[in-house]
């Protein structure tokens, strides 16, 4: 399990600079390496293959538990059989450290 999958999320409530290209690249190698940098470098996402419906679902239940308890909301895409979960600090209008550290806690939902 990932050293940010053990962390808090802080609070963001903006003012202060989104991360930068070289700081994401270098916290991306922290999580899973089906996790990847938008184009645009605003966001991370990753999807995940279940077998049916009710482990989607199940699935991003538990995202959600994840960004309730870390006051940190993802965007989440659910289907069939995928999950797709993507994280963004909105109020900063880019990446943070607490995108990070709630990829690593989803993450380690399937370890």
């Amino acid at each position: 399990m990932s050293d940010l999958a053990g962390k808090q999320c802080k609070p963001c409530e903006g003012g202060v600079e989104p991360l930068s290209a070289d700081e994401a690249l270098q916290l991306v190698k922290e999580i899973h390496g089906d996790w990847q940098i938008s184009d645009d470098g605003l966001e991370i996402s990753r999807s995940f293959e279940f077998p049916a419906y009710s482990r989607s679902l199940g699935f991003a239940n538990a995202v959600a538990w994840i960004a309730i308890t870390q006051g940190h909301h993802p965007d989440i895409v659910l289907s069939y059989s995928r999950c797709v979960v993507s994280w963004t600090t909105h109020a900063i209008g880019g990446l943070s450290v607490n995108d990070f550290i709630c990829a690593a806690k989803v993450d380690a939902l399937l370890e």
